[in-house]
């Protein structure tokens, strides 16, 4: 509790000063367009950036050459379409549950032991960084991946028996040679919303957090990543494992990765040496992603509302907080963290925001374990989730996923895999009776 007390109190005495902005950036929409709401108060001219930003996450782009050379150049390899391919109303995605079924809104990172050139992972020499089962006419897809499901048994305190699962991928297929030996990571699709609050949050903000002491054996530390406009390394936030520089980056590395659309960030197809028809594919422009677009992608991400807590008044709401605090779950979720300044968006800026994340990067233990490092981050280690808007996840997408593999099927299991420096308060979690267990899990119902 002292940490959630202290963090609440901390927020009531910034604002009280008037040191922080208290224009809303939250939206009290709890239907299935909660995610997809633009900060309240935008004018008329930001209005039209938003909604720019909008038509392009939702354009599906096509084949060079095309009629419309605002939205070719998908591919050579790619993923996906859209970016809303894989985040469906702005929400999260999902793992494949069946034998054969594809990946929709889920991909698998690649890479070799050893770091690149900027101290990130290592690609692999044929298959790059990301798996690319699709191709353009001419190309051939990367290959096929599937998923594979085992079970174990988890018996909580009261009798409660919960089946946790745990994937396993092997490819078929592959057109490019061996894969093998390789590094894979799965990655689901990530809610979108609230990334322009939680890039806001200043190195120094991090450094802080970092530093701060925590109970249990706590410790989270920043991941320093690589910032391709810059050409330096920086403070990552975004990213499962906090691997994105900021949220330009991050936009501008998914279009690459997930829909082969090259940007001014990243000019040069993913292409491998080994793959021919790829190099020689037609293209849609340098870049084919304009910047022009890229600041309309990256306006409306920033821009994108956190849907407002509900229920608060509720007495299990409230018992599930208490608990939650109690348990020891607010040395990394934390429920204040306060933005910085931003230059290029000043509606970002000096905000005391909900995010129930540090961003920092903590050890989860092996059972989340990747044994993929990433930057700083090894192959344990995984920034806190955001859980901001967490409760609204079920009724935004038909399917979702939890965890970074989406091995999750709903927030119980979720709290279940928590190791590590998690352990301790997953065992407090554990212990506790079923109905303070249900007062949690309905707290987080109400975020």
């Amino acid at each position: 509790m002292k940490l959630h007390h202290l963090a609440g109190g901390l927020a009531a005495l910034c604002l009280a000063a008037g040191a922080l902005a208290s224009d809303p950036v939250t939206v009290a929409d709890a239907g299935r367009d909660a995610y997809s709401q633009p900060f309240p108060g935008l004018t008329d001219t930001e209005r039209d950036h938003f909604f720019r930003g909008r038509s392009l996450f939702r354009q599906s782009w096509v084949v060079s050459p095309a009629r419309d050379t605002q939205i070719d150049g998908l591919g050579p390899l790619y993923n996906r379409l859209a970016c809303v391919s894989c985040h469906a109303r702005n929400g999260r995605g999902f793992a494949p549950d069946r034998p054969g079924e594809r990946m929709q809104t889920m991909l698998l990172r690649l890479s070799v032991p050893g770091i690149d050139a900027h101290g990130g992972p290592l690609p692999h020499p044929a298959y790059g960084g990301q798996f690319n089962e699709e191709g353009i006419p001419g190309v051939p897809g990367e290959g096929r991946a599937e998923t594979a499901w085992s079970e174990t048994e988890v018996t909580l305190a009261g009798g409660e028996v919960v089946r946790l699962r745990q994937p396993a991928f092997s490819f078929s297929e592959l057109a490019y040679g061996p894969l093998d030996p390789v590094l894979v990571s799965a990655r689901i699709g990530q809610p979108v919303f609230g990334m322009g609050l939680l890039d806001a949050v200043s190195a120094e903000e991090l450094d802080r957090m970092a530093a701060e002491a925590k109970p249990d054996g706590v410790t989270g530390r920043v991941n320093r990543v690589w910032d391709a406009a810059a050409g330096r390394a920086v403070a990552g936030r975004l990213g499962y494992k906090a691997n994105m520089a900021n949220l330009r980056q991050q936009i501008a590395g998914a279009m690459l990765g997930d829909l082969g659309i090259t940007s001014p960030l990243f000019g040069e197809q993913n292409c491998s040496p080994v793959q021919a028809e790829c190099r020689q594919a037609p293209d849609g422009g340098h870049p084919e992603l304009t910047a022009e677009q890229l600041d309309d992608l990256e306006f409306y991400l920033a821009h994108l509302a956190v849907p407002q807590r509900r229920n608060a008044d509720d007495p299990q709401v409230g018992q599930g907080e208490r608990l939650f605090a109690a348990s020891g779950c607010t040395a990394c979720h934390r429920p204040l963290v306060v933005t910085g300044e931003h230059p290029k968006y000043p509606r970002l800026a000096q905000r005391a925001i909900a995010p129930y994340s540090d961003l920092l990067v903590h050890d989860l233990g092996e059972g989340l374990a990747d044994h993929r490092p990433d930057f700083l981050a090894n192959g344990r280690e995984w920034r806190t989730a955001p859980l901001w808007g967490i409760g609204l996840a079920g009724l935004i997408g038909e399917r979702v996923g939890y965890l970074h593999d989406g091995r999750a099927r709903n927030l119980l299991e979720a709290v279940l895999w928590h190791g590590g420096e998690a352990a301790p308060a997953q065992a407090r979690f554990t212990a506790l009776t079923p109905a303070e267990r249900a007062a949690v899990l309905a707290f987080l119902g109400s975020l």
